[in-house]
């Protein structure tokens, strides 16, 4: 895996060359919990450096041409059956959250660690296991430590309920599946496609093109969400893919505001120790009690409600004016 600064910087100068806005394809790790667009918005990253469209529903870069929407397509296809072959999928993962107010240039505001979990085709958990933040400057080093009452992100999705667990609060916000979502792929997660990825789907919801990875057997991808909802989630997202197994290796993740003067925040993922199919299927159904299917300790506050999709996806349309990836 590449060093974090390394594909940091191929990464925004990518961005910034390019003046795009991506989503990510991130449709492997594990099949996670189905996320309330409000809940991701405060901690998700935007776009490097570019000018928003004027027309926020305009595709934000030039139509692909007939040669690269077949290579899209044909990537798109193979993510896709290699991630229905996926099962149970479990990895560990280190987020950098990076606030040029918060923090120096090159030091993170935050570091996190946590894991996900996953079971095909409906049940996953995403769990923030420690998160550090920035004290100051010591020496020429950064300094970091735990702050009482600060927790990260919790939630399980058992195949029939959403569960928001909220460590500081010690709540617990309980969303009821419909009959008609459980047993079926999870789209909305914590982070974007996940796991499970429907290319069809992933085509209707985001503009998406594959561009030039920063190192040999990595595929970089990108993506625009059209939808407002996931607008409000985050403006870019750069996926970076190994190519042999389309298991991600690193995420960053831009905020919906991102500007690199006026708001410069993002956040960078990136997975280790992944293990995909190690759970046999004779243990699969005590997997499932042990670690996915969570309940929040006595003492807490529990608040139950039904479960409310996001609408649908807001027509986009080709851009009218000058591509983004052209403007100043």
């Amino acid at each position: 895996m590449m060093r974090l600064s390394q594909f940091s910087q191929s990464a925004l100068r990518l961005s910034s060359q390019n003046r795009v806005i991506v989503a990510t394809l991130l449709a492997l790790v594990v099949g996670i919990v189905l996320l309330p667009a409000s809940r991701v918005a405060a901690q998700q990253a935007g776009v490097p450096g570019g000018v928003p469209p004027v027309n926020p529903n305009a595709a934000p870069f030039a139509p692909l041409s007939a040669a690269e929407q077949q290579r899209l397509d044909a990537m798109l296809t193979a993510w896709e059956t290699q991630s229905n072959g996926t099962k149970t999928l479990e990895c560990q993962f280190q987020r950098w959250h990076y606030d040029l107010f918060a923090a120096p240039a090159g030091v993170h505001a935050e570091k996190s660690r946590g894991v996900i979990k996953y079971a095909s085709p409906d049940r996953g958990l995403f769990k923030v296991d420690q998160k550090l933040t920035f004290d100051g400057m010591k020496e020429g080093k950064p300094q970091y430590s735990e702050k009482p009452g600060q927790f990260g992100e919790h939630w399980v999705c058992n195949g029939e309920e959403l569960l928001e667990f909220d460590h500081s609060k010690k709540e617990c916000k309980i969303q009821q599946l419909p009959p008609d979502m459980r047993g079926q792929k999870i789209f909305e997660s914590p982070l974007p496609f996940v796991f499970n990825l429907d290319a069809k789907q992933i085509k209707e919801r985001y503009w998406v093109r594959q561009v030039q990875a920063p190192k040999p057997g990595m595929m970089l991808i990108e993506a625009y969400p059209k939808r407002q909802e996931d607008r409000a989630q985050y403006k870019l997202v750069q996926i970076a893919l190994s190519q042999d197994t389309f298991l991600p290796e690193a995420l960053l993740m831009y905020a919906p505001n991102f500007n690199i003067k006026t708001a410069p925040k993002w956040d960078h993922y990136e997975f280790v120790d992944i293990k995909r199919n190690s759970i046999s299927q004779g243990l699969l159904n005590r997997f499932m009690k042990t670690f996915i299917d969570e309940k929040p300790p006595t003492d807490w506050k529990v608040f139950r409600n039904a479960y409310h999709p996001p609408g649908p996806p807001q027509m986009a349309e080709r851009p009218t004016a000058q591509p983004l990836s052209n403007q100043r």
